[in-house]
């Protein structure tokens, strides 16, 4: 086995050699250069999505294989076409949803293309407007050459492929294979300017020897120069989009499958676990709180809904999530006491599982038992004691603090997201939700809020700054462009240390089925109140501790 430029696997090459495989580790060009065959194994944790979630599909469905999925399904173009790509391989960013729902996806090759359109080369060179165009049939396609018409015809005139970039040499400039790949990889890896011009020149004077005009040989190979440094090898592309196109399937027939796989391989991705299980909840998926006699290790489907396990509850440990579930196979547990007794959890994990509603089941008041651990923990102590009586009737936490303390302790909402309790002002205000923005036409003044997704200012051909985020609200994610005078002024609520909860006040735009709001006004939405006494409270046992 020969290693190159770094672990191919999960597995470490010192682990590999300890099972007897010999290695050697080169260098990827040094393999080259030896003319051995290199493969490049790429992890990818969508397929062990697939793998997961045609797991609990074949428990009602046996024999359910993904890889004989019909790849001309119309509920999954559907998906792809209205921009609902959110956990969707390769297919999640802002960018790929607002291709997604202009391209309008009728075959597996219209996938291939979008996988290979949203990369530097292509939106540095212009290619995706003029290809989405030519795609919907809004303008003609138009070739750089009669002779490459076979060649870009499936592409609509636009070089997408390396594979392009070779067939062209070889047709145009008559390259032979060898010479027109060393042109492909002179393109595709650092090269000096004078390397670039020799082979420039030989390529157009091969091609003026061949019957071509030699301005339009310059013009060609002006644009193999230009997109060729990033080019995206056809192959690669048709493989990943077959594997996206599997994970929208599920995500279309399957979501309550799908969302638990995705949620159990987390972190992968675009988009944090917060978001993900927002848009499982936008689409009618129940969160079940974590249950000290019922949830796993893992996210599971129940009745249709999805458990969350106790693994994601703050700071458990291995050992404590392994105590729980040894105890609670030899019988369930009927008390907190009982629990503490059998397990003997850390105070902190006790606690934890309290705010996060772990305990409902036998404890449902959450404020009455975190102020009765110490009891509870002094009754475990005493044989034959497993609860302490009747509860005082002490008054609940209030629904927006039961939200915040689930929040601290899973990390994602369990029943309803943040802006719900914000939402009825909000009306009052104007302010529309994301399902509201997507049924609105184009070119009319908004409002809209949200908590603040995945800010980030790519570099722009002009210099100047534009700023792209997402606002999640209860109903799905609104794309939200800021521009560099909107960004002077607001820039400190996106990117600064306070940041938070955002109310934008803008322009609406619609392409295809996909919608966007260009910010004109940016305000922060302050936070929950939550109860002050409760969190200094908890604050200060926690220092103690």
């Amino acid at each position: 086995m020969i290693v190159t430029g770094g672990p191919v696997t999960d597995v470490t090459p010192l682990q590999l050699a300890a099972k007897g495989v010999r290695i050697a580790q080169f260098d990827r060009d040094d393999v080259e250069e030896l003319h051995l065959v290199k493969l490049d194994l790429l992890c990818l944790k969508a397929l062990s999505v697939l793998d997961d979630a045609a797991e609990g599909i074949s428990a009602a469905r046996p024999g359910f294989c993904y890889e004989k999925l019909p790849l001309n399904d119309r509920a999954t173009y559907r998906l792809l076409n209205r921009g609902e790509t959110m956990g969707v391989f390769q297919l999640e960013s802002p960018a790929q949803r607002a291709l997604q729902s202009r391209l309008q996806a009728e075959n597996i090759e219209d996938v291939v293309a979008s996988l290979a359109l949203i990369r530097p080369g292509p939106i540095k060179g212009n290619m995706v407007d003029p290809f989405v165009a030519r795609r919907l049939g809004q303008e003609p396609v138009v070739y750089p050459h009669p002779k490459l018409a076979p060649i870009l015809e499936k592409t609509c005139g636009v070089v997408l492929f390396q594979e392009q970039v070779i067939a062209i040499a070889t047709e145009l400039a008559g390259f032979s294979p060898g010479e027109a790949d060393r042109l492909r990889r002179l393109m595709t890896h650092a090269r000096s300017h004078r390397e670039m011009q020799t082979v420039g020149e030989e390529f157009v004077h091969r091609a003026v020897a061949g019957g071509v005009a030699e301005k339009n040989a310059r013009e060609v190979f002006a644009c193999l120069e230009g997109y060729a440094s990033y080019g995206f090898c056809e192959a690669h592309a048709a493989a990943f989009a077959t594997t996206a196109y599997w994970t929208a399937y599920l995500s279309a027939h399957h979501p309550v499958h799908f969302y638990t796989a995705l949620l159990n391989n987390q972190p992968m991705g675009f988009y944090s676990i917060a978001t993900l299980a927002n848009e499982a909840r936008a689409r009618g998926i129940k969160f079940l709180p974590p249950d000290v006699n019922v949830s796993g290790a893992k996210f599971a489907v129940e009745n249709g809904a999805l458990r969350i396990p106790l693994s994601w509850v703050k700071d458990i440990s291995r050992g404590a999530l392994a105590a729980i579930l040894r105890e609670r196979s030899a019988r369930p547990f009927v008390s907190l006491p009982d629990f503490y007794r059998r397990t003997r959890v850390d105070r902190d994990i006790l606690e934890n599982l309290v705010l996060c509603g772990a305990f409902d089941a036998l404890h449902p008041n959450r404020r009455e038992l975190l102020g009765r651990l110490p009891e509870g923990i002094l009754a475990a102590s005493r044989q034959g004691t497993l609860d302490y009586g009747p509860l005082a009737g002490v008054p609940d936490f209030s629904p927006a603090g039961k939200y915040a303390l689930e929040y601290r302790v899973l990390g994602f909402e369990v029943g309803r997201h943040y802006m719900t309790f914000w939402r009825s002002l909000l009306q009052k205000e104007g302010y529309l939700t994301s399902r509201q923005l997507r049924r609105l036409p184009g070119r009319m003044p908004v409002k809209a809020a949200g908590l603040a997704v995945r800010p980030h200012r790519p570099p722009t051909r002009s210099g100047k700054i534009v700023v792209f985020l997402s606002l999640e609200d209860e109903t799905g994610l609104t794309d939200v462009t800021v521009f560099e005078d909107i960004y002077q002024k607001y820039g400190h609520l996106i990117f600064g240390p306070e940041r938070g909860p955002l109310k934008v006040t803008g322009t609406l735009h619609r392409r295809g089925e996909g919608v966007s709001v260009t910010a004109e006004r940016i305000e922060a939405l302050p936070p929950l109140p939550v109860d002050p006494p409760l969190i200094s409270r908890l604050k200060r046992e926690g220092r103690q501790r």
